[in-house]
């Protein structure tokens, strides 16, 4: 004991006090008058490990008694309790008091049980608690601690102490951490190292706010088993090419943010562009679109480190779910971190069906022209030219190859139904301003207009008589009733005329042939064309010549859809109108 009637402590030791009849140089020596120390048979200081953690300052709480090392059981273990240790460690403040075997179950005796700490103790043996050895508790119940100086690593700025900015101390400043390859791994590694789980997700984009010190670590690569965020690769302190809108975050399981990073963005080319998921109790479902909204989107973008919200469709306008609908009349205010931070109905109580499943399109996705597209010079929204704004720049899409496929995906972009027909040759007028997409080529499967292959902007070999048009089931306008034929014998058989701008006008019979023909009387139900006859066989007509040069495949549902000159642009007079005469109800 170095010498008799005094106990030796290492200098600086918070239990060393000096005295006249104690002195020693280095050590502090006192007079053994505490007889709580003397009869525990032990000295604390020393006598006390933290094990199977990140560090010496990390992990389950063991103490030595009778000779043998034996775990502390949780019941009633709180953040003073672990105080006390980390203090006793000389491991600084206590980040926080992990239970549950949180770094796994002990082997030997079970020392101590109902540990209550006032937080001010110097050693855990001066805390209350049952006597060593009683105890109602199993290795499940071990209790852990976390401490300060497990690493100089915070997170900041965030809704607990398990989620926020990653700042390192290094010479005595705290700085940031950049996001360039900021992965789950590296996140990983924060999270264990702080004793907070594991990692839910690992935001960038400085999502917990700009630091305003130092950045001190860039492309940082975890292998993920590292026990320190310090031991993983990364550039020399101090070295970054970054600014602080580039800061690392990082949330972790124990962040109580249950639902941070446990949403997504399904059935899209992006991850950031989708319809949208929430797990719950372990599965995922949607969200309905009641009350969805763009700032409900900008949480869900945000959260996803995807940008800012481009749109917010509904009616699931990337395809239905088939799992459960979680949630409905989400009313976020739009400043929250995660779509569970807004108001909302209970998990699973909704009345609503997957037609009504919730979607979102960021600013990051790559998809920056859904919503970015209109229908101009029609009758209604979902019927006319198709422009779309690119470069802050609306411009018309070319007619080459333009196709109902193609008119399909803008009727569904829109929320406008199917696509009726799918008129090229500037049938609804020309554009005057730029023709941005050329060669156009959907699938049909796709989003938005701009997932579907075409020339880069801008290229093309057009001019604006071959805008591309469409009309949507959903226009209002059902193209059977543009179309009639008059002065004939039934209405299966007459002039051609066909309803523009309210008002009824003829077709010129310029290329007019049996191909156009059958496009009408398909369309009027009328059987197919037995004749195509030209030169006004039934009748000058009277008012305007609406349609010239008509250039019909054969397979389009409505003669709208058939290449020809704009509405009303022509080189006729009404002795060259067209007629029809169908195989169906020749007779009236």
């Amino acid at each position: 004991m170095g010498f008799p009637g005094c106990l030796l402590l290492p200098a600086g030791h918070p239990l060393g006090r000096s005295s006249a009849a104690c002195t020693g140089a280095g050590n502090t020596r006192i007079p053994i008058l505490l007889a709580w120390l003397w009869d525990a048979g032990i000295s604390e200081v020393a006598q006390l490990r933290l094990v199977n953690g990140p560090s010496r300052c990390a992990g389950r709480v063991e103490v030595l008694h009778s000779q043998q090392w034996g775990t502390v059981c949780d019941d009633s273990w709180d953040l003073q309790d672990a105080r006390v240790v980390c203090r006793q460690l000389g491991c600084g403040t206590a980040l926080s008091a992990p239970v549950g075997a949180h770094f796994g179950q002990g082997s030997d005796r079970i020392w101590l049980d109902d540990v209550n700490c006032a937080g001010t103790e110097a050693a855990l043996s001066s805390c209350r608690a049952r006597p060593w050895g009683k105890n109602n508790c199993h290795h499940g119940e071990d209790a852990g601690v976390v401490c300060s100086e497990v690493a100089q690593l915070r997170l900041v700025n965030g809704p607990s102490r398990c989620a926020g900015r990653v700042e390192v101390l290094h010479n005595q400043q705290w700085g940031t951490v950049c996001d360039d390859s900021w992965d789950i791994s590296d996140a990983g590694v924060v999270c264990r190292q702080l004793g907070c789980g594991t990692a839910s997700s690992a935001p960038g984009g400085a999502r917990f706010g700009r630091g305003s010190d130092r950045i001190w670590l860039d492309d940082v690569n975890c292998a993920g088993t590292e026990a320190d965020l310090t031991e993983c690769r990364a550039r020399p302190w101090g070295e970054n090419n970054c600014n602080h809108g580039e800061d690392a975050g990082v949330v972790c399981s124990d962040a109580d943010i249950s639902e941070v990073a446990q949403i997504r963005l399904v059935n899209s080319r992006s991850h950031c562009a989708g319809r949208v998921e929430v797990l719950h109790n372990q599965q995922w479902g949607t969200v309905c679109d009641d009350g969805w909204d763009l700032q409900d989107a900008g949480v869900v973008c945000r959260q996803l480190g995807c940008g800012t919200a481009l749109s917010a469709p509904g009616g699931a306008r990337f395809g239905r779910g088939s799992d459960r609908i979680w949630l409905e009349n989400v009313n976020c205010t739009g400043t929250e971190a995660a779509l569970s931070d807004c108001r909302a109905r209970p998990w699973g109580d909704n009345n609503c069906t997957h037609g009504e499943d919730a979607g979102v399109v960021c600013s990051d996705s790559g998809i920056s022209e859904v919503a970015q597209l209109r229908l101009a010079n029609g009758p209604s929204r979902c019927a006319g030219r198709v422009e779309v704004l690119h470069n802050q720049q609306w411009g018309t899409v070319c007619d080459d190859s333009w196709d109902s496929q193609d008119a399909g995906v803008v009727c569904r972009q829109l929320g406008c139904g199917t696509a009726l027909s799918a008129p090229g040759g500037a049938r609804f007028g020309r554009g005057s301003d730029r023709i941005w997409l050329d060669d156009v080529n959907c699938t049909g499967t796709e989003a938005a207009l701009s997932d579907c292959r075409a020339q880069p902007w801008g290229e093309n070999n057009c001019t604006h008589g071959e805008d591309a048009g469409v009309v949507c089931s959903d226009a209002g306008i059902s193209e059977v009733a543009q179309l009639r034929l008059v002065n004939g014998p039934s209405r299966c058989a007459g002039r051609v005329e066909v309803l523009h701008n309210q008002q009824w006008g003829t077709v010129c019979d310029d290329s007019w042939d049996l191909q156009d023909a059958g496009v009408v009387c398909r369309q009027l139900g009328c059987g197919t064309a037995s004749s195509a006859p030209v030169g006004a066989h039934f009748g000058q007509g009277s008012d305007h010549i609406w349609l010239d040069d008509v250039n019909c495949a054969g397979t389009e549902v409505a003669l709208s859809s058939c290449r020809a000159r704009p509405w009303g642009e022509y080189n006729c007079h009404h002795r060259e109108d067209a007629g029809v005469v169908c195989s169906g109800n020749l007779h009236p």
